[in-house]
């Protein structure tokens, strides 16, 4: 039987996974940082009060999160999932790197790395090696880029282009024809890149830190 605490439970877990607090997982996932509060959890007058399923699915996409990962979490004297390697490379080497049509990467010059659960079976990992990104990336941040998550207006991305260029932005728009990134510097730049000069564009779904 699907229990209220359970849920709650599980939304905790998944959050002490990720190295935040229920708040920090809401606003990770778009959503207000008081969605999961304590105070959120009951009505005024004591009555359970039940996540949305719209919240749920927001936060297991937010963190690459499956559905089953997400049952075990409810239950958690059940043996977790194995974890998984996904191939691994700084941002210094990625450049030299091999990615096939679909921007998954392939050879075996690429590392590898143990993490939870990822959903993409084709997700891989990017070692931060450069200072370029801070205040939102530091050297040593482990980003998990994701070729099959559907890169959304304000999501991080990771941008490969055809002069050979690799990229951490934020994606500001994208149309037929260009997509306007921005810096994730403090000086915040934009820059708008013709659509056919980028090669692939994959969203970054969790990072290490």
């Amino acid at each position: 039987m699907l229990k209220h605490a359970d849920i709650w439970s599980a939304i905790d877990r998944l959050a002490q996974e990720n190295g935040l607090t229920a708040s920090g997982l809401a606003r990770r996932a778009g959503l207000d940082p008081t969605t999961f509060n304590r105070s959120k959890r009951v009505t005024r007058e004591g009555k359970p009060r039940w996540p949305s399923t719209e919240s749920i699915a927001k936060i297991l996409d937010a963190t690459a999160t499956s559905v089953g990962r997400f049952v075990a979490l409810m239950r958690p004297e059940q043996p977790s999932p194995a974890r998984r390697t996904v191939p691994l490379a700084s941002l210094k080497e990625i450049r030299g790197l091999h990615f096939d049509a679909s921007g998954h990467p392939v050879g075996d010059h690429w590392d590898e790395i143990s993490l939870p659960e990822v959903a993409d079976p084709h997700a891989f990992a990017v070692e931060v090696t450069e200072k370029g990104l801070e205040p939102v990336y530091h050297d040593g941040d482990i980003l998990i880029v994701s070729p099959s998550a559907a890169p959304r207006r304000g999501d991080r991305v990771f941008v490969r282009t055809a002069s050979g260029d690799v990229l951490i932005r934020r994606l500001l728009r994208r149309t037929a024809k260009r997509i306007d990134l921005q810096s994730l510097a403090e000086t915040g730049d934009e820059v708008s890149l013709r659509g056919d000069s980028i090669i692939s564009l994959a969203r970054i779904v969790w990072v290490s830190q």
